[in-house]
């Protein structure tokens, strides 16, 4: 007879019965923070390259203006020129001045003084257009205008 008795040691099994609280916990945690796209682009456009450039930190007192060509699907009902889109419109440079106004008031005070217009332009686009939506914009008190673009660094040749 030994003195030491070896026994088996088992680990118990894992209880599995909250798992699918967890689960939904995760899942409605997702579906609250994900930010889902708004706006189906009718523009394409190819962001130009920039050396200076700051990335934009609160997202929700942005509002996004798109200067391009019309995608494949529209241009027979809209054209092959330059457009400028609003959300999922296309608009006039007449309209940014109230479209600005329209987002200003959707916003809470304190986003809409922080509120900056984002203008994410064609590369190829005439100066012109962009002047005149910078002066639509200037109308609507919307001073704070930021321009997208990428890093010569990261953007390929």
């Amino acid at each position: 007879m030994s003195l030491f008795r070896t026994h088996r040691r088992q680990v118990p099994g894992l209880n599995t019965a909250s798992l699918p609280d967890l689960i939904f916990t995760v899942l409605f945690f997702f579906m609250i923070v994900t930010h889902m796209r708004k706006v189906a682009l009718k523009v394409k456009y190819q962001v130009p390259q920039g050396t200076e450039l700051n990335r934009l930190t609160k997202k929700s007192t942005v509002t996004y203006i798109y200067i391009g060509r019309p995608t494949a699907e529209a241009q027979g009902a809209v054209g092959a020129g330059t457009r400028i889109q609003l959300n999922d419109k296309y608009a006039d440079v007449a309209d940014v001045a109230d479209f600005v106004t329209a987002e200003r008031n959707r916003m809470s005070p304190e986003d809409a003084q922080a509120m900056i217009v984002s203008i994410k332009a064609d590369r190829q686009t005439d100066m012109g257009t962009i002047t005149d939506v910078k002066q639509a914009l200037r109308q609507a008190n919307a001073l704070r205008i930021n321009y997208s673009a990428v890093s010569r660094m990261d953007s390929p040749r």
